[in-house]
């Protein structure tokens, strides 16, 4: 049954289940089945590399124990979320597997040298009912220990009407272990039906063996994907220094609380995020921002955790903690775009769910085809070729296509401060055609700086500055704090003004060493009746390269003009050169005044500009582009770019901006770089290109590999696939999947050199 958030009102949850026992695609596709079939469940996805089922779900309907429960009845084991870790139990679950993997292949190793015919001084003496006695007995561990895996996942999976791998590797290698016991000790009732006496041990076990190494191996390269959280999770300190009633005490990091006053020394890791309260020092941020250049921190000043701390000690109140810290923040997303699924392989999924039944259904007909064949080789060829088709067509490869290039890929990306949020983003970002950027803040630097000083004679620069500064020292306008930092900045000191006072719309005005001083636009100075004379041709000038033209007068007199920009940040014209050669349209959409975003836009080397727009309006042209087919991305980093971040199919946010503008987002960019927006979608290109490549490979080794098995081409030169080297090729097989997804492991962003936040040591 579907519910609608609408129809019933309760709370939407989201669960993460950590899930034993899934080994390949149908088995993904019973589980999402199964947890979809409880009455309140919105939706349900399982990752097969993660182990991880993700579910949103109504409160009032369901909970957590039925979810579990479901995943039970299907013969899955649901953990508990961390506890114990999953890690932990991921790499206990590999040492077992590496265990029996040892103990099967000694096994395998006796097993391989005693069906040997030309056996020498080891066996040769042995007679052949004695020595296939011994095999038996070797072998019978080998697939009832070595193999119990498979079988309980078998049996769990027959309880409820279904099949998977598990059932291709039991039918397999039950038949050659059955056959063979069956030439041990009723060798008589075999001659008198017209079977040679041949057995398989030597089949049945080594293709345990050859699974369990591709399964160990798998495990071992599934595991180096979630490399990215294990050391984001490293960054966090385990302790903080926190001071109550003038005492020190360490404290696990998990029991600081909002408002506790926390000391961090120098080389120490700051444990949660705060605000100075006291002390001075600089702090490494590169894992956050990517600026390789430590941060100064002082009495105001925010401190994020996990960040390094440099030569001096800081005093800091405790604002965010647990869950609600920036790194927290970081791994949540990290985890959540690996557990997702890209559409792309949801096919694969429901190809898989068809998959087992039908090879089994193929593997009865390839066994029933050669034993009525007039011209068979043998009732053993058609075991054979029967168990061959069972062991190669396992469809393992299928399932991990798709999640392991996610888990590495988006992984990678959190390295170098790019989180994308899932499997859908990534497939979305390689459609689009037109990405659209905000102004203030994204392309440019936010910040106002004074860009030009010119002054008639008998006034110097010097002292056009230092009485602008002095009669805006008092006004809260982002353009009255760039001229008092610009004064500060050319050592120039500002007086205290007198008489102040702000004129809406025009400037202000204000009384300076005895001076009438008059600061603002053009029409406050010809309202005063003040002669311009030159000055205008040089704001004319000036506005056209965007920017803003603040004319000065003294006692009635023009002593100048003062022009103050918002500058483009230093690798906005090389990423709007980037995005253009990867055939991408780039648009600047903002609210700013027309003849500044034109100038903007000309110095970015942007075509399209759209001008004096409120946010609800941002929003309509988005729409409007997308209504003329067109896949927009859109790039902002402030609360009135969240509409349109939302609206567009794939939304970019800097890190640096709101944490309102990064939920709206599909992509955060941590920091402020701008060369980010190429990074991530070179890296989410190089993604999906995995995913295909993975995809690809897995479908073409099936439909390759059957007909082989099945002996199509044993007319042609007696060509045969042996079931031990079907095995094998089906390991290697998701093995290589596995591989060429940590092959992203090697991704480095181009554009490092060329602003791009390069990864510092310590840095995730």
């Amino acid at each position: 049954m579907t519910y609608r958030a609408a129809e019933v009102r309760t709370e939407i949850a989201r669960a993460v289940i950590p899930i034993r026992g899934m080994t390949c695609a149908s088995c993904v596709n019973r589980v999402e089945k199964a947890i979809g079939r409880v009455e309140g469940v919105v939706s349900a996805t399982v990752n097969l590399a993660s182990q991880e089922a993700t579910v949103e779900y109504l409160r009032e309907l369901t909970d957590l124990p039925a979810l579990r429960a479901a995943i039970e009845r299907v013969g899955y084991r649901p953990l508990e979320a961390e506890t114990p870790p999953v890690m932990e139990v991921e790499a206990e679950a590999y040492r077992r597997l590496r265990d029996k993997l040892w103990v099967t292949a000694v096994l395998g190793g006796f097993i391989m040298l005693l069906s040997m015919h030309s056996l020498g001084a080891f066996a040769g003496h042995l007679p052949q009912e004695s020595r296939f006695a011994l095999l038996f007995f070797l072998t019978t561990p080998v697939l009832f220990w070595g193999g119990s895996q498979f079988f309980r996942g078998t049996w769990a999976s027959m309880r409820h009407g279904s099949a998977d791998m598990n059932a291709l590797i039991v039918l397999g290698t039950s038949a050659a272990y059955l056959y063979s016991t069956a030439v041990t000790f009723l060798p008589g009732f075999l001659i008198h039906h017209g079977s040679s006496l041949e057995v398989y041990y030597d089949t049945t076990a080594m293709i345990i063996v050859l699974i369990l190494l591709g399964r160990s191996l798998e495990a071992r390269a599934r595991g180096q994907t979630s490399q990215a959280i294990v050391r984001l999770m490293g960054l966090q300190p385990r302790t903080a220094r926190i001071i109550q009633a003038d005492q020190e005490r360490d404290i696990p990091v998990e029991e600081v609380q909002v408002g506790d006053l926390i000391l961090v020394r120098p080389g120490e890791r700051i444990p949660v995020d705060g605000v100075v309260r006291e002390g001075r020092s600089s702090v490494n941020e590169s894992m956050i921002t990517g600026e390789s250049l430590p941060v100064l921190k002082e009495l105001g000043s925010e401190v994020i955790g996990a960040t390094l701390n440099g030569p001096g000690s800081l005093k800091f109140e405790a604002t965010k903690v647990g869950r609600d810290t920036a790194l927290a923040q970081i791994i949540r997303l990290v985890k959540e775009a690996q557990g997702s699924k890209a559409p792309i392989q949801r096919l694969a999924d429901r190809i898989a769910s068809y998959f087992v039944p039908a090879m089994i259904g193929i593997s009865l007909l390839t066994f029933a085809f050669w034993i009525i064949l007039p011209s068979s080789p043998s009732f053993n060829m058609a075991l054979l070729n029967a168990v061959a088709v069972l062991i190669i067509a396992c469809p393992c490869a299928l399932g991990l296509a798709t999640p392991t290039a996610i888990m590495v890929g988006t992984g990678k990306g959190a390295e170098h401060g790019i989180l994308i949020k899932g499997g859908e983003t990534l497939e979305r970002v390689h459609q689009v055609d037109t990405l659209v950027f905000d102004k203030t803040g994204t392309l440019t630097q936010g910040i106002p700086r004074v860009t030009d000083l010119h002054s008639l004679d008998g006034f110097s620069p010097d002292e056009l500055l230092r009485l602008a500064a002095s009669a805006e020292r008092a006004s809260e306008h982002p353009l009255s704090q760039a001229l008092v930092e610009a004064a500060r900045e050319r050592g120039l000191s500002s007086e205290e003004p007198q008489d102040f006072g702000a004129i809406v719309g025009r400037g202000v005005r204000a009384r300076i060493e005895g001076r009438e001083i008059l600061l603002g636009n053009e029409k406050l100075l010809k309202e005063e009746g003040i002669d311009l004379g030159t000055l205008e041709a040089e704001a004319q000038r000036l506005s056209t390269q965007g920017k803003t033209p603040i004319y000065l007068s003294s006692n009635g007199r023009a002593m100048g003009l003062l022009a103050a920009a918002d500058p483009l940040k230093p690798d906005s014209i090389e990423v709007v050169r980037r995005l253009q050669e990867m055939g991408i349209e780039v648009v600047m959409l903002t609210g700013d005044r027309r003849e500044t975003a034109q100038a903007i836009a000309r110095a970015a080397g942007i075509r399209e500009v759209v001008a004096e727009v409120s946010p609800a309006e941002k929003l309509a042209y988005i729409h409007r582009l997308q209504s003329e087919g067109r896949v927009v991305a859109m790039v902002g980093d402030g609360i009135n770019d969240a509409p349109a971040l939302a609206q567009a199919q794939v939304g970019i946010a800097l890190g640096a901006g709101t944490d309102v503008a990064m939920e709206a987002s599909d992509i955060t960019l941590i920091g402020g770089s701008l060369m980010g927006v190429v990074a991530a979608i070179e890296l989410s290109r190089r993604i999906l290109r995995t995913i295909r490549e993975n995809l690809f490979w897995a479908f073409a080794y099936n439909v390759a590999s059957i007909p082989i098995a099945a002996g199509l081409l044993y007319p042609f030169g007696g060509i045969s696939l042996n079931p031990m080297i079907a095995a094998a090729a089906m390991s290697f097989s998701s093995i290589s999947v596995v591989a060429n997804s940590l092959r992203l492991r090697a991704w480095f962003p181009q554009t490092s050199q060329k602003g791009f936040p390069v990864k510092m040591p310590g840095s995730f």
